[in-house]
């Protein structure tokens, strides 16, 4: 079995939740010394669900968008080109966009299609937006999460193929959540412990849990022992 899809091959949610906890130490070793990954995450988490929340009605500002997109770009691959896309955009553009795509939910599809009439937001930009205003019911597209889930096609940025891979994260969510006595899982969440999964397995494996059958005490939520390993 490839390591990417590993996780999601295991079905005990206290393993993911295990997984999940070790997200910000994951992150740390994707950012590196320079630490702007960390700052991005921490408002990309906290800050910018707060603001889009508090609005009357949802949405995200030009602003928001370029720093949502400085955040997606350094957790994946650095495509400048899309930075420079993004800032034409006139910022009551942005609002109208955002605001019409957030009331279209739960319909994906509309959603999707009404932030991709932005210049330089595509499928995964626009499912990073409404992932963070609705992580009840959507999910980033990030490269690792959607190599992580099995069966799916070869990876295209389409809609076809985000609402492929969002259904299947819906379905995982509502498995874990049905299973879990640590509380809800949404979409949002499936989607981070993927990426700290794949991650981590490149990166840090000593940080991350056992996910071997044969392991059954509260051992297996704790990290194996640090040993050296070669970033990729």
């Amino acid at each position: 079995m490839a390591v990417s899809c590993a996780l999601w091959s295991c079905e005990d949610p206290s393993r993911w939740a295990a997984i999940l906890a070790r997200h910000g130490e994951v992150l740390r070793a994707r950012a590196g010394p320079h630490g702007q990954l960390e700052a991005l995450d921490r408002w990309f988490r906290e800050d910018l669900p707060a603001a889009i929340k508090s609005r009357a009605e949802k949405h995200v500002t030009r602003e928001e968008l370029e720093r949502l997109l400085a955040w997606k770009l350094a957790r994946g691959r650095f495509r400048p080109r899309l930075q420079q896309l993004v800032a034409t955009n006139p910022p009551e553009l942005v609002v109208q966009c955002s605001a019409a795509a957030f009331r279209h939910l739960p319909h994906m599809q509309a959603a999707i299609t009404e932030l991709c009439a932005l210049r330089g937001v595509g499928p995964a930009t626009a499912s990073a937006v409404l992932a963070v205003g609705a992580p009840e019911v959507a999910a980033f597209m990030s490269d690792e999460a959607v190599a992580a889930v099995p069966g799916l096609p070869a990876p295209r940025y389409t809609l076809k193929h985000y609402l492929l891979y969002l259904d299947q994260l819906q379905e995982r969510a509502t498995a874990l959540s049905r299973d879990s006595a640590s509380g809800l899982w949404t979409p949002h969440g499936v989607e981070t412990a993927l990426w700290t999964w794949a991650v981590g397995q490149k990166l840090c494996p000593y940080l991350l849990p056992d996910l071997s059958p044969s392991l059954g005490t509260p051992e297996d939520t704790k990290p194996a022992k640090k040993r050296r390993t070669q970033a990729e």
